[in-house]
């Protein structure tokens, strides 16, 4: 037992055990970030029913592979720690009409993948932005209309 001992690295205490994310924070993150980065688009957002504004996300989240204990200097990567896993997903949003659909899509993408990466340690291997529906000043008016 001594013997064995000897020659496994002891693995320091702050290094000890695994860290896991789990789908629905993963998913919270990027309805946050994705919601955050759509209100910068003032002329959009205006016209969405308040209702309609957070976006809808789905994920799958695939864990990091275990590590090998004795290379632990390998796993920073240009001053970065390793991803503790890779997550694919999909935002569906809905957008204001007219406006630069493909601005706000590109402004998601861009946060959420840069947010997880930083708040959680996950990479994005893949992630589609979907518009489902998109909201003109006359629909609205007209959704109110029928409302009455």
């Amino acid at each position: 037992m001594t013997g064995e001992a000897n020659r496994r690295p002891g693995i320091p205490r702050g290094e000890r055990g695994a860290i896991t994310i789990a789908d629905r924070v993963v998913v919270k993150i990027a309805s946050h970030v994705a919601r955050e980065a759509l209100s910068r688009f003032t002329d959009s957002v205006d016209h969405v029913p308040p209702g309609r504004r957070m976006p809808r996300v789905t994920t799958s989240v695939r864990r990091a592979p275990e590590r090998d204990t004795a290379g632990r200097g390998a796993e920073a990567v240009g001053g970065r720690q390793a991803a503790l896993g890779e997550a694919r997903m999909r935002i569906t949003v809905e957008l204001g009409y007219p406006s630069d659909i493909g601005a706000q899509c590109a402004a998601v993408r861009r946060e959420v993948t840069e947010r997880l990466r930083t708040w959680a340690g996950m990479e994005v291997s893949d992630l589609a932005v979907s518009v489902e529906r998109l909201h003109s000043v006359h629909t609205r008016h007209t959704d109110q209309e029928r409302v009455r």
